[in-house]
């Protein structure tokens, strides 16, 4: 039984190291994903990055010129059929041509910078 519950233990334990390796790796993504358009802002948080498969996600925070707070999220869920976008937790709308097309390109770049910048050093 002690065994049964130590063996219980340590498979947790690498399930947690894994996902907080995901993690890690997922917050290096979308910080070069945030300077893909650029030099970040002093006080401006700016995170792009890839959640899944069909998922892209754009995320930043910064303080207003009244110093409030203020968050935008983004969401891209690319589809067969067109890209639809979620922003603020609004309801999905299709995205325009123009917007699937700078996704598009945001994306390759994306995809280069973080396979030479983390994946290329494995």
């Amino acid at each position: 039984m002690i065994k049964k519950m130590f063996k219980g233990m340590m498979a947790q334990r690498e399930e947690d190291r894994k996902a907080e390796l995901y993690r890690n790796l997922i917050r290096h993504e979308a910080k070069i994903g945030g300077q893909l358009f650029g030099d970040v802002p002093e006080n401006v948080h700016r995170e792009f990055f890839c959640l899944n498969k069909r998922t892209w996600v754009w995320h930043e925070e910064w303080k207003d010129e009244t110093g409030k707070d203020r968050v935008r999220t983004t969401r891209y869920d690319v589809r067969p059929d067109g890209v639809l976008k979620a922003q603020d937790g609004q309801p999905y709308k299709l995205a325009n041509r123009e917007e699937v097309h700078n996704l598009y390109k945001a994306a390759q770049e994306y995809k280069k910078r973080v396979k030479q910048e983390i994946y290329s050093q494995i």
